[in-house]
């Protein structure tokens, strides 16, 4: 097991080691901040590509100069000609999960980087982008060597993408993907990069490269148009807040599902659990989180369609009556509806105390599969999470933004310290993070172990077949005699799952220390100085 990493000046981590080190790059040149962490995010894109693309969305959350926290909501919405009609007219009662149509979503991380980096210009900022996508065009014109769950992932879905169109002419070589270790090349991508430096990240949406983008987009058969480039905006939102023993806790509003996070540790706390990692520990959060999905999935949509405001459900009333509906010793009824995910979370913190928590997504692995012939970017499939049945909350319409299982999470502890954390793992999100925040905060354990601790994960995600209790073999027979005692559909499956997600933390104390910790299941490393 790893120990947590300590510095003073600054310290970044992210799921890929070749990631952090660009950030730390960053910040040991002056950078603050923010701007190690738009290095990362592009970085990512490179050498993590199944993950996150800039073809896909990312959200942030900046705690800046006084104890501010912003967020920035970069989510693309579906497409003017994407409605039920545009596919049931296909002979289609559903969205495609691959190919083409499930390209149907514009994609925002470019938007998001460019509203990040306005704020680290007010933070005293002066690097440029050519400086910051360094390390990505460095990477993907030289190659790297791919990561295990890159090459585990290209084996695995390769046969249902590699006839999406350009797929192949990246991600498989004579037809075969990659191996662990076999140099991958993405020099289209690196072009890309380096007119973004030049242009700007506005001509993304606005320019030159929009129109190629767009053209490539239409001959290959997706809805998307030279003009829902142009009508994309990242935007500033208000980030959701819960108060939980002295403790302000952050995360993203809806289109994401930020909510279930938060209602989940508001449920737990209300518990009356002492310790971790017994059976109560996890019961208690299994169960809560059953509460949170419930709510999750029946009202968390685009915001401008919710029938309630997302913080109605964070009253004290509300999540009153949902621990109140908790058994102590049996489990509810399951199972529910689950989302997949591929995603990455990222997260910088300077000297001065200034964080960022970031997350970017392309939905699956390798999202739509569509690899744009110019460009060299990677599409995500986000618009597959939109439904066809009229009258859905979630229901696929014309620039309506599509439900995000993607959120990134801060707290302002009591006692002053300021945590950034997160993970990927589409259902699995808000589950790791209250086991993290819980374990680390709640209950006092180091910031590693916390983030290295045996996990669980409720549902069905990363193309799993069944709807099950899923543990890693670590956790303690006793407890996992426990759950099945309390009616829990247990799963026991390895010691370090992907599946539970590539998680990361990192602490900035008021006396200028900083941890962090990394992900024993992912390539990343905590890094500072």
């Amino acid at each position: 097991m790893q120990n947590t990493a300590r510095a003073t000046r600054g310290m970044v981590t992210a799921p890929h080691h070749l990631a952090s080190e660009a950030g730390l790059r960053v910040l040991r040149e002056g950078g603050n901040a923010i701007e190690a962490a738009v290095a990362i995010a592009a970085t990512l894109t490179v050498v993590y590509p199944h993950m996150n693309a800039l073809g896909g969305d990312n959200f942030w959350l900046l705690h800046g100069p006084g104890g501010r926290v912003s967020a920035i909501d970069a989510c693309g919405a579906a497409a003017g000609l994407a409605d039920g009609d545009f596919f049931r007219n296909q002979g289609l009662d559903a969205i495609p999960s691959r190919g083409p149509l499930a390209a149907l979503t514009m994609a925002g991380a470019a938007s998001g980087m460019a509203r990040a980096l306005e704020e680290a210009a007010r933070w005293g900022g002066r690097l440029p982008l050519s400086r910051l996508f360094e390390d990505a065009i460095f990477h993907a014109e030289s190659g790297t060597p791919a990561a295990e769950t890159l090459a585990g992932n290209a084996a695995a879905k390769a046969g249902e993408l590699r006839d999406v169109p350009g797929f192949a002419g990246v991600y498989l070589t004579e037809g075969q993907p990659p191996k662990t270790g076999e140099i991958v090349k993405q020099p289209r991508l690196a072009h890309s990069f380096r007119r973004l430096a030049e242009d700007g990240l506005d001509s993304f949406y606005r320019g030159e490269m929009a129109r190629s983008m767009a053209a490539d987009l239409e001959r290959v058969g997706s809805p998307i148009r030279a003009a829902d480039f142009a009508r994309h905006r990242s935007l500033d939102v208000t980030p959701l807040t819960l108060n939980l023993r002295g403790h302000t806790l952050y995360n993203m509003p809806p289109p994401t599902q930020g909510l279930a996070a938060l209602i989940i540790l508001g449920i737990y706390d209300r518990l009356g659990i002492t310790a971790p990692e017994t059976t109560g520990f996890v019961h208690g959060i299994v169960e809560a989180t059953k509460q949170a999905f419930r709510i999750r999935d029946a009202h968390v949509c685009d915001p401008a369609y919710m029938r309630d405001p997302a913080e109605t459900w964070l009253a004290p009333a509300r999540l009153d009556a949902m621990a109140a509906a908790i058994d102590p010793d049996r489990a509810a009824p399951w199972p529910h509806p689950s989302q997949q995910g591929d995603t990455v979370w990222f997260g910088a913190v300077d000297g001065a105390g200034r964080a960022v928590s970031a997350i970017q997504s392309i939905y699956w692995e390798f999202g739509s599969g569509v690899v744009l012939e110019e460009s060299g970017l990677t599409w995500q499939n986000r618009g597959t999470s939109f439904s066809l049945a009229p009258g859905h909350h979630n229901a696929l319409m014309p620039h309506h933004r599509p439900f995000h299982t993607i959120q990134p999470a801060l707290a302002h502890l009591a006692d002053g310290r300021v945590m950034p954390w997160g993970t990927m793992g589409g259902e699995g999100q808000p589950q790791t993070q209250a086991m993290i925040f819980a374990r680390h905060v709640l209950h006092g354990m180091d910031l590693q172990k916390a983030v290295s601790a045996p996990r669980w994960l409720l549902g069905r995600t990363w193309g799993a077949e069944t709807t099950t209790l899923k543990l890693e073999n670590r956790i303690e027979p006793g407890v996992l005699d426990g759950l099945r005692r309390a009616g829990h559909a247990v799963e026991v499956l390895g010691g370090h799952e992907e599946m539970m997600g590539h998680a990361g933390a990192l602490v900035w104390h008021p006396g200028g220390l900083i941890e962090g910790a990394s992900d024993p299941r992912s390539d990343g490393a905590a890094i500072g100085f």
